[in-house]
């Protein structure tokens, strides 16, 4: 069962969980977790469009971000593996510097190329910062889970979402008024206005790299430590390349068999042999499905065994309920995400200015998201985790009808003001809920590896229903893309009742 059945403490208590060493350093971190994240994933979003990229293009080049949903694959390496030279650091540590430099130099390259003229380098660059940035929330996750027991995971996880949903603000609202004010608004699309900003931003990782040069390493028992470390470099080297082969050949095999002309075989009699021959498609998915036999294989399986251990650990502890977990988690965030892609290009293509959309998310928006993750973090030690999860799900999904409210009445400041604040009142509470939900889950011999694989669960369903995001846009209206991401939150609310409900019958039980 979840770790999540926590004793309710007094409101004194749960304040006090906040006035830690390690808040302060979870609160930084996540500053730094916060940046790379929005600069990727949405600011990069208006930046193209401002540039004249298309709603399809941009919709397309939101799946930068998978690389936050498929951050597992190579989460075993910083559970098993110590870096050379920076491994002096510590585990985490060294992991940290490595991707926070990484984001910094990226973040400068990117803003070297100027999507008019240079649009596929641009991509390439944001892919290499979204790697980086997915690497460093492997090791912060890690880390916060490490050095303090459930009871003040919590207040941490709030602290965390604090600082990350600052830096996110920061990274939209700050960086389009930066961009206005490096650059000409009536002067149309400059890119040296957004060069300035994407180097501005490269300069504020400083502080989360001064943070991990400060902050002590986790005092993990090295008994559980060593339980992880069971596999060399080159093995894990070669989990990475088998599952990324078994994560291509999978779906590969299946579109080349759907594509495959069999009906030349049922109808006019041909042989297999003389489909192998004229076929493409058929002699791609025989190269598919051998791929995929070889890495399920006696020899595949035992290259797979850094990744499957952790994931084996998972289900031996919850068994079936396991897949129930994982269904909730795959759902969670899908309503905010899928309409979180096409939200700044929204107000763009509404009439709003860059400035007011600034303006109006530094004052009220962060106002709102600190107080939502603070109350949020607040309520779970005060009430549990359950209900806290239940009221976020039902307020993340239900504020993308504001944006639907929004859709029809304009430029509406007063509107803009009302969505914004309870979208984002709506945001650090149900994430705040959410990380104490997911820490609940994990086991701390494979802190990195678990924690990575469930918030990549997390992501992943979401970030392929967001890839499409601007084509529903352009089918259906923004109206109907707001209700319909509105009733995406309902699956979610229906596995949290009954997750809830069964943890409550186990409750019972065991008094």
């Amino acid at each position: 069962m979840p770790r999540n059945t926590l004793p309710r403490k007094s409101w004194r208590a749960a304040l006090a969980a906040y006035a830690t060493p390690a808040s302060l350093a979870l609160l930084l971190l996540g500053f730094a977790a916060g940046l790379p994240y929005m600069l990727v994933f949405s600011t990069l979003s208006v930046w193209l469009r401002e540039a004249g990229v298309s709603h399809q293009t941009i919709g397309y080049a939101s799946l930068i971000g998978l690389a936050y949903a498929f951050k597992w694959v190579w989460s075993p390496l910083l559970d098993q593996w110590r870096l050379p030279l920076l491994g002096r650091l510590g585990r985490r540590r060294s992991w940290l510097v490595l991707s926070q430099g990484m984001i910094a130099l990226g973040l400068i390259g990117m803003a070297f190329c100027d999507p008019q003229q240079h649009l596929h380098w641009l991509i390439a660059i944001a892919v290499v910062v979204a790697f980086a940035s997915a690497t460093q929330d492997i090791a912060v996750d890690a880390y916060r889970l490490e050095i303090a027991d459930d009871t003040h995971q919590a207040a941490l996880a709030a602290s965390y979402m604090a600082g990350y949903r600052v830096a996110a603000l920061l990274a939209t609202a700050g960086a389009l008024y930066f961009a206005d004010w490096f650059g000409t608004p009536s002067l149309g699309y400059q890119h040296g206005a957004w060069a300035s900003t994407y180097m501005l931003f490269a300069m504020l990782m400083l502080p989360g790299l001064i943070t991990t040069l400060w902050m002590r390493e986790s005092p993990l028992p090295l008994r559980t430590q060593q339980a992880a470390e069971r596999f060399g470099l080159n093995h894990q080297l070669i989990s990475v390349v088998v599952l990324i082969v078994l994560l291509i050949s999978i779906p590969a095999m299946f579109t080349q068999l759907y594509h495959t002309e069999f009906h030349r075989v049922l109808v006019k009699g041909e042989s297999l042999l003389d489909l192998l021959t004229d076929d493409r498609a058929f002699l791609r998915a025989i190269l598919y499905i051998v791929l995929t036999a070889l890495c399920l294989s006696a020899a595949g399986r035992r290259g797979l065994q850094p990744v499957l251990t952790p994931i084996s650990d998972f289900i031996q502890r919850y068994r079936w309920q396991a897949f129930l977990l994982l269904g909730l988690v795959a759902t969670y965030r899908m309503s905010d995400t899928v309409m979180g892609v096409m939200a700044n290009v929204f107000y763009i293509d509404q009439g709003f200015t860059k400035e007011q959309i600034a303006s109006v998310s530094k004052l009220f928006g962060l106002v709102m998201t600190l107080l939502g993750a603070g109350l949020g973090g607040l309520l779970i030690v005060r009430f549990g985790i359950m209900p806290i999860l239940f009221i976020g799900g039902v307020t993340s999904a239900a504020t993308n009808l504001l944006f639907l409210l929004l859709a029809d009445m304009g430029a509406h400041l007063q509107m803009l003001i009302v969505t914004i604040s309870c979208d984002n009142f709506s945001s650090g509470l149900a994430t705040a809920a959410f990380v104490a939900y997911l820490s609940s889950l994990t086991n701390l011999k494979f802190s990195a590896t678990q924690y990575a694989l469930l918030s990549s669960i997390m992501m992943l369903l979401p970030r392929l229903i967001g890839g499409y995001s601007g084509t529903l846009v352009e089918n259906l209206g923004y109206a109907q893309f707001f209700l319909f991401t509105a009733l995406l939150g309902i699956p979610t609310l229906l596995l949290i009742l009954l997750q809830w409900r069964k943890q409550n019958r186990l409750e019972l039980d065991a008094d």
